[in-house]
């Protein structure tokens, strides 16, 4: 394994040259940001189709089930189609669908129908569903495997750039024209028209930058390297590092946006912060900025320390911010869970990047499987709201410490690859 990284690097240095792979990271860095941008206005929705449709909390956590839900049905088709598209294609096809999903807003406000908002989420979360599979790997294989952490962890912050800009975005064009008392409910429905429209009018000019692009064909690299060796079969399922990797990206995932749902609730009781609702809703920023932040220095510390000794500490330290939250209270309390942002910085991409590390042929199926273990977004937030029913919001925060537990586990031992049969 030692030998066949260089290998493989000099060849691609070869057909294309470093330029351009700085070029293509450029250009990928876009994608990055726009799907952390809507993602993240998931959280400006919740509450405004919770107060247009009348909606219970498990009614508006909908919103949620059907975005994940969206990777954990779609990441294998997508990996496939991938597979036969290439990295490029699969990007320009997960944008144009991105793209009919946020059409579909126009429609679902116009009939005041809120199934038709599921839908339309479900069909933009398929479409980012596709950018993830395609652009995460492409971004691990442009350049060195020992620097693919370090890759993706840049390009990962410009993801969390996206989630700490959409809010204030979100505010502005669909709370705050929502919130005249003289709307109707269909009124105010209406308000997420332009933004959405916006946002596919943005989806369909990259889709057609990214069809004009020339970027380096790293498929057709992997296709030629596998034809070379017939000793490489089976699947990517074979690969143990994948596995437990894929099992990292569902507990950080599920961490992560557990902790995120959260927050409002845990910053409004008195004995934490006891903030009102649309108060504490600003803090999250704070979150999502310390992601933001923390993937910039993750991807310089890990141009010189090992990704994963760097991923175990980062598990470690969020571990100790979320005992200290659960523990404690008043600011102590509340700066800690906040803080727990920066260390998840450079969770997912460096687990995905790690788990894909020498998969070869195998890269784009074992994508797909990361991607699915995503649904742990959807799974996880839900066990922890029946735990909060129980024990209350704070004691419920353990569940959390649980998935990071593990990802010290991944970082420190299950990421290391077993090395394939392999003949150079």
């Amino acid at each position: 394994m030692a030998s066949s990284a260089p290998t493989t690097t000099h060849t691609q240095s070869q057909n294309t040259g470093d330029n351009n792979y700085g070029f293509a990271l450029t250009s990928l860095t876009t994608l990055f940001f726009m799907w952390g941008f809507i993602t993240c206005l998931n959280d400006i929705l919740i509450p405004h189709l919770k107060a247009v449709f009348d909606l219970t909390y498990v009614q508006a956590m909908l919103v949620q089930f059907c975005f994940f839900g969206a990777y954990f049905l779609m990441s294998i088709p997508s990996g496939l189609i991938v597979k036969k598209l290439g990295y490029k294609n699969g990007i320009v096809v997960g944008l144009l669908i991105a793209a009919v999903g946020c059409v579909l807003f126009y429609p679902a406000a116009q009939m005041h129908n809120y199934p038709v908002f599921l839908f339309a989420l479900f069909v933009l979360a398929s479409g980012i569903t596709l950018l993830q599979v395609s652009a995460n790997p492409y971004v691990s294989l442009l350049g060195p495997a020992k620097t693919a952490s370090s890759r993706l962890t840049l390009t990962q912050a410009f993801n969390a750039l996206g989630t700490t800009v959409a809010p204030s975005f979100g505010a502005l064009l669909i709370l705050g024209s929502a919130s005249d008392a003289f709307l109707t409910p269909a009124q105010n429905a209406e308000s997420v028209q332009l933004p959405y429209l916006l946002l596919a009018a943005m989806l369909i000019v990259l889709a057609g930058v990214f069809a004009w692009l020339k970027l380096p064909d790293i498929m057709s690299e992997q296709k030629e390297a596998a034809e070379k060796s017939d000793t490489i079969e089976g699947s990517a399922w074979q690969y143990r590092h994948l596995v437990l990797g894929a099992v990292g990206i569902f507990m950080y995932v599920g961490a992560e946006v557990a902790i995120g749902s959260f927050l409002v609730s845990f910053l409004a009781q008195e004995n934490i912060a006891g903030l009102k609702e649309h108060v504490a809703a600003h803090y999250i920023t704070y979150y999502f900025g310390g992601a933001m932040v923390g993937r910039f220095i993750g991807a310089a510390v890990m141009q010189k320390l090992p990704a994963g000794k760097v991923l175990g500490f980062n598990a470690t330290m969020a571990i100790v911010l979320v005992v200290i939250a659960m523990s404690t209270s008043g600011q102590l309390a509340m700066w800690s869970i906040l803080l727990v942002g920066l260390f998840n910085s450079i969770m997912f991409p460096t687990i995905f990047s790690l788990a894909l590390n020498g998969l070869g042929k195998h890269t784009a199926q074992g994508s797909g499987i990361l991607c699915l273990a995503i649904v742990g977004g959807a799974i996880v937030p839900l066990l922890q709201g029946a735990l909060a029913d129980s024990v209350g919001v704070q004691l419920s925060y353990v569940l959390p410490i649980l998935c990071y537990l593990f990802i010290v586990f991944y970082g420190l031992s299950g990421s290391k690859p077993v090395q394939a049969k392999e003949t150079l």
